[in-house]
């Protein structure tokens, strides 16, 4: 059986913000705040994947420290973007 999108968004939002590292709860709950809503079914794919990385790495990418892999640097993208809106 399918996740309903509004049980899959709310799963989504509550793992972006219980993460390993602070740092990254901040982030991801953030750009999961401004985001995930208006997200279509392969970007909601694509994301879901991205909470399944080491927050060392996401850290890093997200940061600029590291280079991210060639499929996650779209979505890397637009949560540095979302961090550096203030």
């Amino acid at each position: 059986m399918a996740e309903a999108r509004e049980a899959r968004l709310k799963r989504m939002k509550m793992r972006s913000m219980r993460r390993g590292i602070k740092e990254m709860d901040l982030i991801l709950m953030r750009f999961a705040e401004a985001r995930l809503d208006a997200m279509d079914e392969a970007a909601l794919d694509a994301y879901d994947g991205l909470l399944n990385e080491n927050d060392q790495d996401l850290y890093q990418w997200v940061s600029g420290q590291a280079v991210p892999p060639a499929h996650l640097r779209g979505l890397i993208e637009a949560i540095s973007a979302e961090i550096g809106r203030d």
